[in-house]
């Protein structure tokens, strides 16, 4: 596993794991996941307050206590800000997610916590008073952001006082508009539109360290996630790249996906939701692959993209 500093600050591996979708899985099942992500140097597990109502966070918990490993050695990152209907970053829902949050992980401390998703009625002194409060009482380490432009951050900084770490972004071999931005830059095509405000080059330069979400899933042009693009024959040729290389390299069809991501200079995190351990494995494999520049551009042009 290769290691790199979030955010500059706190040292994680280069993949975490997603726990989202083991809200419904048999504690065993779970407990054999996290064996094996810890087994491979995964020791960073991402939550949410929303993933399963909370369950999730429920069973990780019950899932940990039969894992023999001390809360120091792992690092837990959590997510709040998504409520039925409307986004909240208030002081009061924000300290009352944390505090839920830790009761359904029965810790004492968060190790990261990200805002969601931007709420436009977020008042950045607010968030401020809220992360003083937290961090002052050590129940979170740092913070970070998730789904935000550098503007949203920038206005966010403006109130608080600690550095935002790490900001969780959807990044895929199908999905790369922070991407495409910046290759058509100074052209006419589609792609030269800038969606995300810069937000790769942004969190270079400040140092924040973009989590890439759905490494593996396509979506419509609404952004509706659609399915996963590995073995879709609606993604022919990209699949028959990622087969050549994955038997060139000797390493799965998963870790040529992630290897794609880890390739980047801006050291980027994956977040990979997988609650296989067998399929975990074959991920992890993406650290033994190191692309070069030529095989980079060409999974980028086999998934449908061109370049000027």
């Amino acid at each position: 596993m290769r290691y790199i500093k979030l955010g500059g600050e706190i040292e994680v591996p280069i993949i975490g794991l997603g726990c989202m979708r083991i809200w419904d899985k048999p504690i065993e099942d779970v407990v054999k996941l996290i064996n094996t992500s810890l087994e491979l140097g995964i020791n960073f597990f991402d939550h949410a307050d929303i993933y399963g109502g909370g369950k999730s966070e429920e069973v990780f918990a019950k899932a940990l206590e039969h894992v023999k490993i001390p809360r120091e050695k792992i690092i837990i990152q959590t997510k709040c800000g998504i409520r039925s209907g409307f986004y909240d970053f208030s002081k009061e829902h924000i300290i009352s997610s944390v505090e839920k949050s830790l009761k359904r992980l029965n810790t004492d401390y968060i190790d990261i916590l990200l805002l969601h998703r931007p709420d436009t009625l977020m008042e950045p002194e607010e968030v401020g008073e809220a992360f003083t409060y937290l961090h002052s009482r050590g129940m979170v380490r740092y913070f970070g952001v998730s789904n935000f432009n550098p503007m949203q951050i920038e206005l966010l900084s403006t109130g608080i006082n600690y550095k935002i770490l790490t900001n969780q972004l959807q990044l895929s071999l199908t999905n790369t508009g922070m991407i495409d931005f910046g290759i058509f830059t100074n052209t006419k095509f589609p792609q030269s539109i800038n969606r995300d405000g810069s937000v790769l080059e942004y969190s270079r330069i400040k140092g924040i360290t973009i989590q890439a979400w759905s490494p593996f899933q396509w979506g419509d042009e609404q952004g509706n996630i659609r399915g996963v693009f590995l073995d879709d024959p609606k993604f022919a040729k990209l699949n028959d790249e990622i087969n050549k290389l994955s038997q060139k390299y000797n390493v799965s069809k998963e870790a040529i996906a992630i290897a794609w991501i880890l390739r980047h200079p801006a050291k980027i995190q994956a977040i990979v939701g997988t609650t296989n351990p067998e399929r975990l494995k074959r991920i992890a494999q993406a650290t033994e692959v190191w692309l070069t520049r030529e095989e980079w551009y060409g999974l980028y042009i086999a998934a449908g993209n061109m370049i000027p």
